[in-house]
């Protein structure tokens, strides 16, 4: 709202007094949080009483100032960014509202700054199971789970080399196990809202132009320089009668501290005691200040997408219904998405390395569409879009005689890229400003929430005294470069099955964040041999060779039917078991089933056991990353003697003993 710079529009707040007037107090309330305003925990019901607005002040955050809403044409004082905050988060993206929720929920005064007026368009729809946890841990996860997204049971993907896609299925896990796909605009301003009705104060059309730094200590940033468009002001009143129970609050906003008119963009400078970067993939602190952005020279990828409407659906009327379709591209140049959404299109695209991307724009085949399907879409880019699609036939399938959205084709690069450090004196990095990795696994939301959780958790560390900020800084890089080496591995994994061919990717990761990441898988990829010092070539391979059966072309019917099978131990078929050595869990299927049951001759028998034993391997590959599907995984996980404290009103480090499991 105005009296801290969340502004909301004039047709929202006439609709809140109309509301007021005729006492529709639970509409009211759905009113003011879309407007921005926040409950206090304490408070559960809103006044019956005329003069709502009044109490709000009191009864609402912010409650530094009364709420203001200057009349037409005026903009208050308070509309203004502050002059100084305890935490900064440059960025409202998901990263960057998840953190700045998580820590006002603390007690900690949180401010927002987001060059963007929200909603604004953003790609990555697809989401991974872990987001509910996230959200539960902020109060969110039920606003998600009600908005309508597409409900996302599982995964299909597809690769070349099989006959048929693999199927991960969530649900497996638990009814409640479900992910969705979402329109970006829209699960952004969610998250958004949702980190203004905590309590964070978000200046939207903020951009932050320059970070400045502690004359005496060159590390330590302190304030920022910003340039801020004023949101429009509000339309004038409409007449009021004359004798009106909402008289002296009117009288109050004409009365309230006010500046001249303000034309245009307005600049200026925040104080801040810590900061958060959350600026994306600009990547404000460690492009322009730290310059340490390191590419990865094996997923230099360019990604071309586009919109469609009435299409087909994968497995529709199924369990699997409304799960999304990845399929490697017949010329093993990359890969491509189809993922259904809630307002009826379904976003389709490709993921290309860049360089054979390039080669073959002189070679490419004509569209496998007709021009009715694809009519108005004559630009190069969207040719070569259509083109592309020919070497993903599944999804030519899917699309059947759907029709490309006008204008909805669109490119970016796609390059991976993470750093070595993402925190320093007062400051953290999160999301896609400090790393990203292909989104061959629909990673994006999950990093940007894991380390924005580390954020929030290691500046309280920091402010409550837990351990060093010094320490609470290296924390936040270890966690942040773990579970990034996680998924990067799976994906290069995946990649080396697209491709159908080994490249050398040593060079693209840091040894030291591999040991942490798969400490439990070194000796198991090492089997019998011994384990070098150094993390070599050969030993990757094989970790990329173990991960990529996570791929395997496995379905819910197979997991089901090996479930049920005879002398078959159920801890092989549980994801949270410890990970077994490829050759030991060939010896113990050998011993516990397939010796004993399946006879040679007989070509059911063998098919049977090809398929078990494809679903123990999955099922083996995907323990690998199985624990960063859970939020208490941050509890679990020892890194430098600490592990997340996950408890409101208490979150932070704690001291973890030697023996904890990795």
């Amino acid at each position: 709202m105005y009296g801290d710079s969340r502004a909301i529009d004039g047709e929202l707040f006439w609709r809140c007094i109309r509301l007021i007037a005729r006492r529709e107090d639970r509409e009211m309330e759905e009113v003011m949080e879309i407007g921005g305003f926040s409950r206090n925990s304490k408070e559960r019901r809103m006044p019956r009483t005329a003069p709502v607005l009044e109490t709000a002040a009191i009864k609402f955050r912010p409650s530094a100032q009364s709420l203001i809403i200057p009349p037409s044409s005026v903009m208050a004082t308070s509309s203004l960014p502050p002059k100084h905050t305890q935490v900064l988060v440059i960025g409202g993206g998901p990263a960057g509202s998840y953190a700045a929720s998580a820590l006002a929920r603390e007690g900690i005064n949180v401010t927002v700054f987001e060059a963007s007026k929200f909603p604004r368009y953003h790609i990555g729809e697809s989401l991974i199971p872990s987001v509910r946890h996230y959200l539960r841990f902020i109060g969110a996860e039920d606003k998600l789970a009600n908005y309508g997204f597409v409900h996302k049971p599982g995964s299909a993907i597809k690769f070349n080399q099989f006959k048929r896609e693999g199927y991960t299925d969530f649900v497996a896990l638990g009814h409640n196990n479900n992910a969705w796909n979402v329109v970006r605009s829209e699960f952004d301003q969610l998250l958004l809202n949702h980190a203004r009705a905590s309590g964070a104060a978000v200046y939207e059309q903020t951009k932050v132009d320059a970070i400045h730094f502690d004359p005496s200590n060159p590390d330590q940033p302190v304030s920022v320089s910003w340039t801020h468009t004023p949101p429009q002001a509000l339309p004038s009143p409409p007449a009021s009668p004359t004798t009106s129970t909402f008289s002296r609050i009117f009288n109050r906003f004409s009365n309230a501290e006010q500046m001249p008119q303000v034309n245009g963009p307005v600049q200026g400078t925040t104080t801040f005691t810590r900061v958060i970067d959350a600026s994306g993939r600009a990547g404000l602190m460690s492009t322009r200040y730290l310059h340490s952005r390191r590419f990865n020279a094996s997923l230099k990828n360019i990604a071309v997408w586009g919109y469609w409407e009435n299409v087909k659906s994968y497995a529709e009327g199924t369990r699997r219904s409304g799960a999304p379709w990845f399929e490697a591209l017949t010329d093993e140049s990359g890969w491509a998405w189809f993922i259904p959404l809630h307002n009826g299109s379904t976003s389709v695209g490709i993921v290309v390395n860049q360089k054979a991307y390039n080669a073959k724009a002189d070679s490419l085949p004509p569209p496998p569409f007709s021009d009715q399907q694809t009519e108005n879409a004559a630009s190069t880019l969207a040719a070569r879009y259509l083109s592309n699609l020919n070497f993903a036939p599944g999804i030519v399938d899917l699309i059947g005689e759907g029709k490309l959205v006008e204008g909805s084709v669109k490119t970016a690069s796609d390059f991976s890229y993470s750093a070595p450090s993402y925190a320093g004196p007062n400051y953290r990095i999160v999301g896609d400003a400090g790393a990203f990795i292909d989104p061959f696994f629909s990673s994006g939301i999950h990093l940007a929430m894991t380390s924005a959780l580390s954020a929030a958790a290691t500046i309280c560390a920091s402010i409550r005294g837990d351990c060093s900020e010094a320490l609470a800084a290296s924390w936040h890089t270890q966690r942040v470069a773990t579970s990034y080496t996680r998924f990067q591995v799976v994906v290069l994994s995946a990649y080396k099955q697209i491709r159908s061919q080994t490249g050398d990717v040593l060079a693209d990761i840091d040894e030291d964040n591999y040991d942490r990441a798969f400490a439990y898988l070194r000796p198991v990829i090492q089997g019998a041999s011994e384990m070098g010092a150094r993390l070599s070539e050969s030993e990757l391979q094989k970790s990329l060779d173990f991960c990529v059966k996570l791929f395997d072309p496995t379905t819910p019917e197979d997991h089901e039917r090996a479930s049920f099978m005879n002398g078959l131990s159920r801890e092989l078929l549980d994801v949270s078991t410890p990970v077994i050595a490829p050759e030991v869990l060939e010896k113990t299927l050998d011993v516990e089933y397939f010796g004993q049951s399946c006879d040679e001759d007989s070509g059911s028998d063998t098919e049977k056991a090809i398929e078990t034993k494809m679903v123990l391997h999955k099922v083996n590959a995907r323990r690998v990353i199985h624990s960063e599907y859970a939020i208490n995984n941050m509890e679990l996980e020892n890194l430098d003697g600490y592990a997340v404290r996950l408890e409101r009103g208490k979150l932070g480090l704690m001291k973890t003993s030697p023996t904890t499991a990795h």
